[in-house]
């Protein structure tokens, strides 16, 4: 991964958080998903959990309040300490570690019942040598009969629309104001694109602007199950936003 994937959720772990009407419920509401969704997979008791791209915890705060066993890894060291504080502050508990997606086989001991990769982390493997890496390590951190789950943007929708601005979000909140939008640079080939996101904060009656630059490859469904079944997982099923209520599409494969 180039280093501007680190660079991006280095600057945005601090403001992770503003991108959210109310953060706390999404932790809450996303573990209650994700949670349901580990019961209907038959995940195996007692479900430890790798979150290997846990950011400030969304999702792994929302399944450890639920009591889950949860570690969780992520390659930004500002992202996993954010994420620590939030545990404390929840009364939740998680371990933690830095750790690269492709690199888990090594950085990451032990294995787990369930390996999880959300929020459109895999599309930042911008190479397929990248993903097949990333693939292969996830797996290797499965108990046999383990489920790895992971996320991706609705990239048919994306690849038909080619957006290049997302229309604002106005968030009125106690302590101020919040306009939130994204700017999208598109590669020739349609492959690659870049998101600047903008957040505008009214403090005081003044206006305070930050911007964070992401830039992801256009992960197709069937490049990611390859990806998958190659690193010797099974059985891939995907769940739509309308099945399970999680606001991207979600793939889950199993270790035999």
């Amino acid at each position: 991964m180039p280093d501007s994937v680190l660079d991006f959720y280095e600057g945005l772990a601090e403001e992770y958080h503003l991108l959210f009407a109310d953060w706390e419920q999404a932790v809450e509401r996303q573990g209650a998903v994700l949670d349901a969704l580990l019961r209907r997979s038959g995940a195996p008791p007692p479900r430890r959990v790798l979150d290997c791209a846990c950011g400030i915890g969304t999702q792994a705060l929302g399944l450890a309040a639920r009591g889950f066993g949860v570690h969780a890894t992520d390659l930004s060291p500002s992202a996993v300490a954010r994420a620590e504080r939030e545990a404390r502050a929840m009364h939740v508990s998680i371990t933690t570690g830095v750790a690269d997606l492709r690199m888990l086989d090594w950085q990451v001991p032990g294995t787990f019942d369930v390996v999880m990769a959300c929020d459109n982390a895999l599309a930042h493997l911008l190479e397929d040598s990248d993903l097949h890496d990333a693939a292969n390590a996830m797996a290797s951190r499965l108990v046999p009969g383990g489920l790895l789950v992971a996320s991706l943007r609705d990239n048919a929708a994306l690849l038909e629309k080619r957006p290049r601005f997302t229309a604002e979000r106005v968030l009125d909140t106690p302590l101020g104001r919040r306009v939130l939008f994204q700017v999208w640079d598109w590669a020739v080939d349609d492959r690659q694109y870049t998101v600047r996101q903008f957040i505008l904060r009214q403090e005081s009656g003044v206006w305070h602007t930050t911007e964070h630059t992401g830039v992801y490859r256009l992960l197709e469904r069937l490049e990611l199950e390859r990806a998958l079944t190659q690193a010797g997982l099974v059985d891939p099923r995907w769940y739509s936003p309308e099945e399970i209520g999680f606001y991207q599409p979600l793939i889950t494969v199993r270790k035999p």
